[in-house]
């Protein structure tokens, strides 16, 4: 079915769009898209599933985000039902009152799905954040091309693997390099942390899931001690995602390093990393943030034998941190499974204490300025331009 253009300089009527966000960070960008959005049509009128950022800004909610925010395979399963329930009633609403454009942040495994019904029944589709296609189950590319008329993409890799399969896809920048300035000084870090300036400072970040912090906090206490033998006024200070995280960490260190001593703090995780000279961390956004903030990094990861065993036969890529990515090259250390051991942990800190690393910094404020594009301004033109048929 051909899909329909508006007139959007007509203004004969309001501009109705539909969006789904499914989690926080998924509220937060559809929030900015949103307001950049009335900017250019100040009579748009959305209507989906959001959180309480969008609600603030007026959306007619069909239901709230929560049904969608659920993590885990045993919680999935679980809800189930009630998932799929949802998504047959969003799906038969937006058919029975079309909106103009439909949108998907984030969520792709619900929102795709809408994505394809909808775009089959003649309404264009845009989904928000690529999915990692460019590094796992990359034959989902073809799913993707069949359910929307555009990704919008983060970063400019993700473009490229697009581009590769013919797949309309625009690069947008990255909103949280729009939000972190070029320069992130130390010492107002410090001083709201209560930490000692003239001393250096080690970020500790295990992970925000629990099996994150699981399988990393021995190896990275047991690098911290090794760091504090050799380093004696080294501080170390550690941002727990909430009290359950918290409760967790506590107690794998009350049974590995009990007498090391760190400062824990609840949440303000990118204040920790604004603080330090150099951080210790799991691999994912956590990243992405510490590049912004222009500090020198050790990446780590480590999960169960049998599903490492299973990502080494569905993982395409070579490199896993964001740093590494964007750059095309090995920019900072990466410690994955064998490889994440106390030792070879403390000798990549201790490399960082004791170089001139103003040559990493400079890259890294290179690619930030590489994806700081004011991504919700950019976002917002790629949704009228799919509407115009400029795309």
């Amino acid at each position: 079915m051909a899909s329909f253009v508006p007139d959007l300089s007509a203004a004969r009527r309001p501009l109705r769009i539909g969006i789904i966000a499914g989690e926080v960070s998924g509220d937060i960008l559809a929030a900015g898209l949103m307001s950049h959005l009335r900017q250019l049509h100040p009579d748009c009128e959305f209507v989906g599933i959001a959180g309480p950022r969008m609600q603030e800004l007026g959306i007619e909610t069909l239901f709230e985000m929560e049904e969608l925010s659920v993590m885990g395979l045993v919680e999935v399963l679980g809800r189930l039902p009630r998932l799929l329930h949802v998504r047959r009633q969003v799906i038969r609403y937006f058919k029975e009152n079309p909106p103009d454009i439909f949108i998907g942040v984030d969520a792709p495994d619900f929102n795709i799905g809408v994505e394809l019904q909808l775009k089959q029944a003649g309404i264009k589709t845009i989904h928000y954040v690529s999915p990692s296609v460019w590094a796992w189950r990359q034959s989902r590319i073809h799913k993707i091309k069949r359910a929307t008329n555009m990704v919008l993409a983060f970063l400019p890799f993700e473009k490229a693997f697009y581009d590769q399969h013919n797949a309309p896809c625009r690069f947008v920048g990255h909103t949280m390099a729009d939000a972190i300035p070029l320069q992130s000084p130390k010492a107002p870090a410090r001083e709201l942390l209560q930490l000692k300036n003239a001393a250096p400072v080690v970020a500790v970040l295990p992970g925000s899931r629990g099996a994150e912090v699981e399988m990393l906090t021995p190896s990275f206490l047991q690098a911290c001690q090794l760091l504090q033998q050799k380093y004696p006024d080294l501080q170390f200070v550690v941002p727990l995602v909430n009290p359950r995280r918290r409760a967790q960490f506590e107690l794998i260190k009350q049974q590995v390093a009990p007498e090391l001593s760190m400062t824990l703090v609840d949440g303000q995780a990118r204040a920790v990393m604004t603080s330090a000279d150099v951080i210790l961390l799991a691999s994912g956004t956590a990243t992405l943030e510490a590049m912004l903030v222009k500090r020198p990094m050790v990446v780590a990861y480590k999960v169960k034998p049998f599903t490492f065993w299973l990502g080494q036969k569905l993982v395409k890529i070579r490199t896993f941190s964001l740093p590494n990515l964007l750059a095309g090259r090995t920019l900072v250390p990466e410690l994955i499974q064998d490889e994440c051991v106390p030792e070879k942990l403390a000798a990549a800190v201790g490399t960082y204490l004791q170089q001139d690393n103003q040559a990493l910094l400079d890259e890294f404020t290179r690619l930030h300025q590489l994806i700081r594009c004011d991504a919700d301004k950019q976002a917002a033109q790629a949704v009228i331009d799919v509407l115009q048929g400029h795309i």
